[in-house]
């Protein structure tokens, strides 16, 4: 997997030494997740950045630019976690197993009404603004594109069997996914969000 495919190099005026990126951009993760990107003010992402409105303006430019810095971020982020789950399973089946749990579990509890930055922007900017939208496609795409890798891995080694419908089963792996992260947004419980994960899998016997 190639960092291109995850676009986490984002436009930024300048890169700032005087601060840690990632971790200001963790802050800011959280309060576009929390608040959303139009309720979220430059004095709350400033603030939480630990960060002067000159430094942001400095490395950002503007709102628009933090989001972008940040999404970026996120995305690479979550991969990295995603990766070290899958590289724990054994064969195809057991990594989508893992895969499904991922998000099972990030969709619960305090995390879970977080929210995931992707799919909320997906639908709170996507339809406004054009860059924004790209980058959701191509995360999405990626993240159906890696379901269905997971399926054939499955198909060849044994563990899926081969009558499944490949790309009809990815996308729909992938619309429940999402879709936990925004029922996840109502306060889930863990057992409950597994539990679906469990009848997800029987998508794929």
């Amino acid at each position: 997997m190639t960092t291109d495919s995850l676009d986490i190099s984002p436009k930024l005026r300048g890169r700032p030494r005087e601060f840690d990126m990632d971790a200001a951009l963790d802050e800011a993760l959280r309060v576009f997740s929390e608040r959303g990107y139009y309720a979220a003010s430059i004095s709350e992402l400033t603030e939480a950045m630990g960060l002067t409105a000159g430094s942001v303006y400095k490395a950002f430019g503007d709102k628009r630019g933090i989001f972008l810095a940040a999404f970026g971020r996120y995305r690479h982020v979550r991969q990295q976690l995603i990766d070290e789950c899958l590289d724990r399973a054994t064969n195809g089946h057991d990594k989508l197993r893992a895969l499904v749990k991922f998000f099972a579990e990030a969709s619960c509890g305090e995390v879970g009404r977080r929210g995931c930055l992707v799919v909320g922007s997906a639908t709170e900017l996507a339809l406004f603004d054009e860059e924004v939208a790209g980058r959701v496609g191509v995360a999405f795409d990626f993240d159906e594109r890696r379901i269905l890798d997971l399926i054939h891995l499955g198909q060849a080694d044994g563990s899926v069997p081969r009558h499944i419908d490949a790309e009809s089963s990815a996308c729909t792996l992938l619309c429940l996914t999402k879709g936990m992260r925004v029922i996840g947004k109502t306060g889930r419980g863990q057992e409950q969000m597994l539990a679906v994960a469990e009848v997800a899998m029987k998508l794929l016997d």
